[in-house]
């Protein structure tokens, strides 16, 4: 095992897939990262923890938690606050044996923690499984992304939490835990997007589904009028849609359309086939995303928009997202375009996305089918922060749920009171961790005290 000191040798590389921050300002400690710290993704946060361990073995990890008096798991870095900061012990889980054992007479797949779903799906893809949803990045890992509530795309496909059966953890005194949805399936939707609040998730039990194959095209055009009256028919169009713009004129440049194969292709008389390979983001090279040629390839080649050999902006880039119910789409659409001129100029580019429902206590799908408006904004914190409360000001009273792992500005009373169990939650947290050894500025301002 490697522990660093604050001496400018850490090791971490930043927090668990997806870290926010909420609370007026998006994040205590998010200025410019001292040299030599370490940082998130975004090299925009650094780390305010004493320590970095990077455990090899589950041993190893007990130890160092056991003798913690305050700690916090770091995962594939892709943060954007201080969600997994802590003045303790950082705890890095990537060097854990990185543990893909399938299943495939009972169809599941248990991972290790510091796992990436690239990774992941091209061990499921050698044995004729495959996930049913993922996010466009493969690039960040499995336990990471599920505590945050990363959902992927489609209006019958779940967020990745939703394939979670078990889930298995260290607590604040070494000893592992397991929440099991054979034993006890309330308190493991609980679980599942736990913020790092309950303990180290060392492994999880996903359900798979037979491999399955995808094609991909993309269609540009589609006025902002004629996207908020014809929704439901863009978003069912295919397996798993996604609309872009950014927002510097009112319509959706590109609409990408991820079809199973053999299925009818999609009619939107309102848009065009697009020329040739695009970028989400103008001007960026298309090189760099899945196919677009309409060709069917494995769903984990195509259910992403980039190839795992390549991170989209290298961090340079920040990003929040704004989750709500899918009947106000349309009215969330108008209001986003009212404020377009505020938006555009620190905006590299806003995805429009729909996800299923779910039972996940902390999802933001959580008991409704949801839209998601994410952003990708330019890299200049001082700049966003204060578009981001125009944004949300615009989105008043239509039942917004932050992305847990994005930026935000909302009052954390507003967020906890979005969340029908919230309280479940806390209860649930006090009696895993009830000497605070997971607790941290982040989740103090967003849960409370």
């Amino acid at each position: 095992m490697r522990t660093d000191g604050r001496d400018g040798t850490a090791t971490g590389g930043g927090a668990g897939a997806g870290a926010g921050g909420a609370g007026g300002a998006a994040g205590g400690g998010a200025g410019r990262p001292a040299p030599g710290a370490p940082t998130n993704w975004a090299g925009n946060l650094a780390f305010s923890a004493a320590r970095v361990h990077r455990p090899g073995s589950l041993d190893e990890l007990r130890a160092v938690v056991a003798g913690s008096r305050r700690a916090k798991a770091l995962g594939s870095g892709h943060s954007f606050s201080d969600i997994a900061d802590t003045d303790g012990d950082l705890i890095d889980v990537r060097a854990l044996p990185p543990e893909i054992d399938v299943d495939t007479a009972a169809g599941t797949v248990r991972v290790a923690a510091g796992v990436r779903y690239a990774e992941l799906a091209a061990e499921l893809h050698r044995h004729g499984l495959a996930l049913p949803n993922t996010a466009s990045l493969p690039h960040i890992s499995v336990a990471g992304s599920v505590a945050t509530g990363t959902h992927g795309s489609g209006d019958a496909n779940g967020g990745l939490g939703t394939s979670v059966r078990a889930l298995d953890l260290v607590t604040a005194g070494g000893d592992t835990l397991t929440f099991d949805r054979a034993t006890d399936p309330d308190r493991l939707e609980g679980a599942v997007v736990g913020l790092g609040a309950l303990g180290v998730v060392t492994h999880l039990t996903l359900d798979t589904v037979p491999g399955f194959a995808v094609r991909q095209r993309v269609r540009t055009g589609l006025a902002l009028g004629d996207a908020v009256e014809h929704f439901d028919a863009v978003m069912g169009a295919a397996y798993s849609v996604s609309m872009f713009t950014d927002w510097r004129a009112p319509r959706f440049g590109q609409v990408w359309l991820k079809q199973l194969d053999g299925a009818a292709d999609p009619d939107l008389p309102w848009t065009v086939p697009a020329a040739g390979p695009v970028h989400p983001v103008p001007g960026m090279d298309p090189v760099h995303c899945t196919p677009q040629d309409g060709v069917p390839g494995p769903w984990h080649e195509r259910l992403p928009h980039f190839r795992p050999g390549f991170v989209p902006s290298s961090g340079e880039e920040l990003q929040s997202e704004y989750l709500l119910p899918r009947e106000h789409a349309g009215d969330a659409l108008r209001a986003l375009a009212e404020v377009a001129d505020r938006i555009a100029p620190v905006l590299q580019v806003c995805e429009v996305r729909t996800v299923a429902a779910d039972r996940l206590w902390l999802s933001p799908a959580y008991g409704r089918a949801t839209v998601a408006l994410h952003f990708t904004w330019v890299k200049d914190t001082a700049a966003v922060l204060p578009v981001l409360g125009e944004l949300e000001a615009a989105l008043a009273g239509l039942g917004v749920r932050p992305h847990w792992g994005k930026l935000f500005t909302l009052d954390p009373a507003q967020v906890r009171a979005a969340y029908p169990r919230t309280a479940d939650f806390l209860a649930l947290v006090a009696e895993t961790d009830p000497a605070g050894v997971f607790r941290n500025a982040y989740l103090r301002r967003v849960l409370g005290e």
